[in-house]
């Protein structure tokens, strides 16, 4: 048992209905994927659409009928019972632009914390048809299956990854992400959460996130450190809430680490 009393049992029970409240929301996404869809701008200029809401809206009524007393945030409704112990953190569609033109590598993103930290990840691609799921101390589970992050151990063997290359190049670590470009064995744009999974699932060895947000965080640092990995923000801490992300190997984060550094001197 964790010591926020967080217990086997329950654990299992939570990993269990996150991974179904996922799959039922990926249902719901799918009704929509496909075409071009429309989207609204919201506050920060980021889009969002009537399948991010209606994804969201379900997951936020499974979790109040069977654990009402349970917080949330969630990327399109925000805070509910901030105070509760234990709470959900959801992200509809991680990758809303690329839901919009039709490109699969989009996710339904659920995280759960304790007063200790996160205890559960669900990461499900609906239009991939591909989930990666883990609870602490059991493991990471890729459509079932275990699954592990590469043992790769030097940059010109890796993959490294991000969201947005123009975006980190111009900012103050982006000639630290240059000599990693640089020095690894390629570099993809393979991005939001599904390079992440990439990392996890053992087919890159760094992902990279100049900013990301709670919920775009939210499960990452339990399936990465279940498979065998390592989350941080760009300062190296390992929090969901520290507003960037890199996932990696474990082997390669150093390495990473310090070459984001070296580029902001």
């Amino acid at each position: 048992m964790r010591g926020d009393g967080i217990d086997r049992d329950t654990l299992l029970d939570v990993l269990e209905a996150a991974t179904r409240f996922a799959h039922e929301a990926g249902e719901i996404t799918l009704r929509y994927f496909g075409a071009l869809v429309d989207a609204e701008s919201k506050g920060d200029g980021s889009p969002v659409t009537q399948a991010d809401r209606e994804a969201e809206a379900h997951i936020r009524k499974r979790i109040e009928e069977r654990w009402p007393e349970h917080g949330i945030l969630g990327e399109e409704f925000g805070v509910t019972r901030e105070d509760a112990p234990i709470r959900w953190i959801l992200d509809p569609i991680d990758g809303t632009r690329s839901f919009m033109r039709g490109v699969p590598l989009y996710g339904v993103l659920i995280g759960v914390e304790g007063p200790e930290g996160p205890f559960v990840g669900v990461a499900h691609f609906p239009a991939l048809g591909e989930t990666v799921a883990a609870g602490e101390g059991l493991g990471c589970l890729w459509n079932g299956n275990p699954c592990a992050v590469s043992d790769v151990g030097e940059l010109d063997w890796s993959l490294v990854l991000t969201t947005d290359a123009e975006r980190i190049l111009s900012r103050p670590e982006g000639q630290g992400f240059r000599s990693l470009m640089q020095g690894s064995s390629f570099s993809r744009t393979w991005g939001d959460c599904y390079g992440h999974i990439l990392v996890a699932t053992g087919r890159a060895e760094a992902m990279i996130d100049p900013i990301l947000s709670s919920w775009d965080a939210g499960p990452l640092l339990t399936i990465l450190t279940e498979a065998g990995g390592t989350f941080t923000d760009l300062k190296g801490n390992r929090t969901i809430h520290g507003g960037s992300g890199i996932s990696s190997n474990g082997r390669m984060h150093a390495t990473v680490l310090e070459a984001l550094r070296r580029g902001e001197a």
